[in-house]
């Protein structure tokens, strides 16, 4: 029996009482639909769409994607209005209010937060993200991220984590949850990625990730995260499609590796770690239900109800709704999902709402105010993050600071990701990078790219050409004073990692100039881009293709502030060569 005077929850007897008498109220249908966080994927408001599908789904919490402001702000208000039991109604703002709204405020990323010399990014962090997300009446922020990077091949992690260093991880996510309480201390905060992401370099969209931590590692690093969030009354926990095989085998002696599952649906995992011997009593959701993680290793008849089983409170999207619920009810109808289970994360649910006081007649939702979203206040902590956070990695033959009256002439190589859609029309960052590199002072001389050349020119064998062009050396380091290397590469679910990729084979942007002319190379946005650039001397981290970041790397760069950040080891991935 769930205990709702205990910690998160806090409940007085008034409260309990809603609880209690709501979850009563309830058909078979209403309770099991209060499982489920489902997904509204096409933005817009059709209201009458929206009862039917309350009717239907009697869904416990709500996620949207895409929108714009006001439409969001009605579409969401009026789920919450309209809904039997009140929403939660989720945000996920890993970098600040920019995972709520296009027009959001970015405020840094996690691994720009780490490399600061305090937790005071990561508190603005939190703050701007609830501030956004609460105009937009969310009350649930899946965040902070709590993923310790300790494998630099890991993209899906990278800028998501604040470190490599558990005690690092543990001060910056209490820093985001402190930020997200002041800004509204009625929106609960999620630690994710239970039991943990980083430790591997795959990602759980495409395969069952594994943590292959011994069990004393896991209790150093991950254990110690999670155990001190609880004490300190973490209302919930996301759960990654993640193995923790040498806890499982611990828990459960003989254990066959064909039985080791995901957390998602482990039981030792859930039930027998994360409440029993860890002694969480707060909400527990699945991650996204679609991953590979999740959908590879069961049938779905199996995961959705196994998930529930196992000891997830709450389940987060659906691939059919009636489907997916079905597939719930039998397994309550047969038995293998007790009534005792399914109480638990009733009370669970329920309780985490009346925590969250969504039982006032209002709801809590606020009056409507989109200005805050993007406002010029909130990109105040975008600046100071840059400011303090931005890091030079290295400067092994002294390049830095940049005196641009003696060496203006720069040749400037931009790297983005690879086009992936016909309708590539060029790279705005790379727009911004020239301007801004122009405001400092510079001659910018821009390296041809093979994907902007077809949109100059048209498909033609002579941008391929063009791209082999190489100079002679001696004209080249007569015209131009330095280079930099500018990397814009990202990428999102696609591959299990993403690497720096130049735009054509054996092309001109390739750091054949690195002996010729003092040479910089400047991320935009992971971290680990010296394994494929280890030859450059000198390597700026800026953490984020914002302009305000562009801006302050750039001045950093030619002396007009100086570099406040600290690289977390795992920049040098490992090897010798990429601190030269």
């Amino acid at each position: 029996m769930v205990d709702l005077k205990k910690s998160p929850f806090n409940l007085d007897d008034s409260q309990i009482q809603w609880v209690e008498e709501t979850i009563n109220s309830m058909s078979i249908d209403e309770k099991i639909g209060q499982l489920f966080v489902l997904l509204k994927a096409v933005p817009g408001v059709d209201e009458e769409k929206i009862k039917e599908s309350l009717e239907v789904s009697h869904q416990g919490g709500l996620r949207w994607q895409g929108g714009d402001n006001e439409t969001v702000y009605h579409q969401n208000s009026f789920y919450q209005k309209t809904s039997k039991t009140p929403l939660f109604i989720a945000a996920n703002c890993d970098d600040g209010g920019i995972g709520v709204s296009k027009s959001g405020t970015f405020v840094a990323t996690a691994a720009e937060c780490g490399a600061g010399g305090n937790t005071e990014n990561a508190y603005n962090l939190g703050y701007v993200a609830a501030k956004e997300a609460s105009a937009l009446c969310c009350n649930w922020m899946f965040n902070p991220v709590v993923d310790i990077y300790k494998n630099w091949r890991n993209t899906i992690v990278n800028t998501r984590s604040f470190g490599s260093d558990p005690e690092k991880v543990l001060e910056n996510a209490r820093a985001y949850i402190k930020g997200v309480k002041a800004a509204n201390p009625n929106m609960a905060c999620t630690a994710k990625h239970f039991p943990g992401d980083g430790v591997e370099e795959l990602d759980q969209h495409l395969v069952m990730g594994v943590n292959n931590m011994s069990v004393e590692e896991w209790e150093d690093n991950f254990g110690y995260v999670y155990r001190s969030l609880i004490k300190e009354g973490l209302e919930a926990i996301m759960v990654g499609h993640i193995a923790l095989p040498e806890m499982s085998r611990k828990l459960v002696p003989g254990i066959k590796d064909e039985d080791i599952k995901p957390a998602t649906l482990s039981k030792e995992l859930l039930t027998d770690l994360l409440r029993e011997d860890m002694g969480f009593n707060g909400v527990v959701i699945t991650d996204a239900s679609h991953m590979v993680g999740l959908s590879a290793t069961s049938k779905r008849s199996e995961a959705v109800p196994g998930a529930i089983i196992a000891g997830c409170d709450m389940f987060l999207f659906a691939n059919d709704v009636k489907e997916d619920i079905g597939y719930v009810k039998k397994a309550y109808e047969e038995g293998r999902l007790t009534e005792e289970r399914l109480s638990d994360a009733l009370h669970r649910i329920l309780g985490l709402k009346a925590h969250l006081h969504l039982n006032s007649p209002d709801r809590n939702i606020p009056a409507k105010d989109l200005s805050i979203i993007g406002c010029e206040e909130h990109h105040k902590f975008a600046i100071k993050a840059a400011k303090e956070c931005i890091t030079l990695v290295k400067d092994t033959r002294n390049n830095i600071p940049v005196d641009v009256n003696k060496k203006k002439r720069l040749f400037l190589v931009y790297v983005g990701s690879t086009p992936t859609t016909k309708g590539y029309t060029g790279d705005p960052v790379k727009n911004v990078v020239i301007e801004e590199l122009e405001k400092a002072g510079f001659e910018v001389d821009v390296c041809p790219n093979y994907h902007d050349l077809e949109v100059e020119n048209g498909v033609s064998p002579m941008n391929f050409i063009k791209m082999l062009n190489h100079q002679t050396r001696q004209s080249f380091v007569e015209s131009h004073d330095l280079a930099l290397i500018v990397v814009n590469v990202k990428g999102y679910a696609q591959e299990n990692n993403v690497r720096l990729r130049w735009s054509v084979n054996h092309s001109c942007e390739l750091p054949w100039y690195n002996e010729e002319v003092p040479t910089i190379a400047m991320s935009l946005n992971y971290t680990n881009h010296l394994i494929d650039l280890p030859q450059i001397h000198t390597f700026i981290n800026a953490y984020s293709p914002k302009r305000e970041h562009i801006r302050a790397a750039i001045e950093k760069m030619i002396g007009l502030d100086t570099f406040n950040g600290k690289a977390d080891e795992t920049v040098f991935c490992g090897r010798w060569d990429t601190r030269l």
